[in-house]
C-alpha cells in the first residue's frame, strides 16, 4: 500500500509539469491555431534561469532565493513568449506550414544557443534542504518537493481558471476557443488577447521548467524538447483549448507512465502513454473533454 501511495503522489507531481507545459500549449493551439513547437524551449530557459537566480543570489536565504528564481522563469517565460508572438508569430496567422516551420527553426536555435552558452552537460540546481526530506502520508515516504511541485501546479490551475472565468480577456480567450470566427466578427480586436495567451503560455511553462529542474535534479538544453512530447500528447488526450481536459490528461498520462515503469517494466511507461493516446482518439477523437467539430 505504501509503495502505491509513492507511486501515485510521485506521479502526481510529474502531472504538474506536464499541466504546467501543456496548458499553454493548449490555448495557443485552441484560441490561434498556432501549433507552438518551440514551446519546450520556455520550458528550458526558464529551468536555466532558476539554476542562474540559485546561483548569483548565494547570500540570499536559500528559501527566499527560490521563490525568487521561480518569479523570474515565469516572467522570463511571459516575455519570451510575448516577444515571439508580436515580433514573428503575428506575421503568419492563418499560414500553418510557415508557423510550424518556424517555430521548429526557434526551438531548435534556442536548444543550440543554450547548449553553447551553458554546455549541453545538465546544470545541478541549489535547492533547500527541505526539498530533499520526506513527508509521510499513508506509510510511504513522500518526496517533499514533488508536494511542492503539485501544490504549486494546482495554484497555477485554479488561478487561470479564475482568469478565464472572471476578467474580459479571459470571456474573450475563452470565446475564441470556442468560436474565433464569430469574435472576430463582433469586431473584438483579440490581438492584445493574442499576445496574452502567449505570455500566459511562455511564464506557465517557464514556471514548469523550473520546478523541472527539481523535479529531475538538473537542467540540460534538451529537457524542454523530450517534455514537449508528452505535452502535446497530454494536449490531444485533453481535448484542444479545454483546461480541465489538460489537467484530467496530465494526471492520466503521468499515473499511467509512474505506475508502468514500476509495476510492469521500466522503459514502457512511455510506449504506454501513446497506447493510452491511440485509445482515446478511437474512442473520443476530439479528447476527453475537448469540443466535436461541427
Amino acid at each position: 500500500m505504501s509503495s502505491f501511495v509513492l507511486f501515485t503522489l510521485t506521479g502526481l507531481g510529474l502531472a504538474g509539469l506536464y499541466f504546467l507545459l501543456a496548458s499553454g500549449l493548449s490555448l495557443i493551439f485552441g484560441l490561434m491555431s498556432v501549433l507552438n513547437l518551440a514551446h519546450g524551449a520556455f520550458f528550458a530557459a526558464g529551468g536555466y534561469t532558476a539554476w542562474f537566480v540559485m546561483d548569483a543570489l548565494d547570500s540570499v536565504p536559500i528559501g527566499l532565493r527560490f521563490i525568487v528564481a521561480l518569479l523570474a522563469a515565469g516572467l522570463v517565460g511571459a516575455s519570451a513568449g510575448a516577444v515571439i508572438e508580436r515580433v514573428l508569430v503575428r506575421r503568419l496567422y492563418g499560414q500553418h506550414v510557415e508557423q510550424i516551420l518556424l517555430t521548429i527553426g526557434l526551438g531548435m536555435a534556442a536548444v543550440a544557443l543554450m547548449g553553447g552558452w551553458f554546455s549541453y552537460d545538465p546544470r545541478l540546481l541549489t535547492q533547500p534542504d527541505w526539498f530533499g526530506d520526506t513527508t509521510e502520508i499513508a506509510g510511504a515516504n513522500v518526496p517533499n518537493n514533488r508536494l511542492l511541485i503539485l501544490g504549486v501546479a494546482i495554484l497555477f490551475f485554479i488561478g487561470l481558471m479564475t482568469f478565464l472565468k472572471r476578467t474580459r480577456h479571459g470571456l474573450i480567450i475563452r470565446a475564441g476557443v470556442e468560436n474565433p470566427s464569430m469574435v472576430r466578427a463582433l469586431g473584438i480586436d483579440v490581438s492584445r488577447s493574442f499576445t496574452i495567451v502567449f505570455a500566459l503560455g511562455g511564464l506557465l511553462a517557464g514556471v514548469g521548467g523550473a520546478l523541472g529542474t527539481v523535479y529531475f535534479n538538473g537542467i540540460s538544453p534538451s529537457l524542454g524538447t523530450t517534455q514537449l512530447i508528452f505535452a502535446f500528447i497530454v494536449v490531444v488526450i485533453g481535448g484542444l483549448g479545454s483546461i480541465p481536459g489538460t489537467a484530467l490528461a496530465s494526471v492520466l498520462v503521468a499515473l499511467t507512465q509512474i505506475y508502468v515503469n514500476n509495476y510492469l517494466t521500466s522503459g514502457l511507461g512511455s510506449i504506454s502513454v501513446v497506447v493510452l493516446l491511440a485509445g482515446v482518439l478511437l474512442v473520443r477523437p476530439q479528447g476527453l473533454l475537448g469540443k466535436a467539430a461541427p
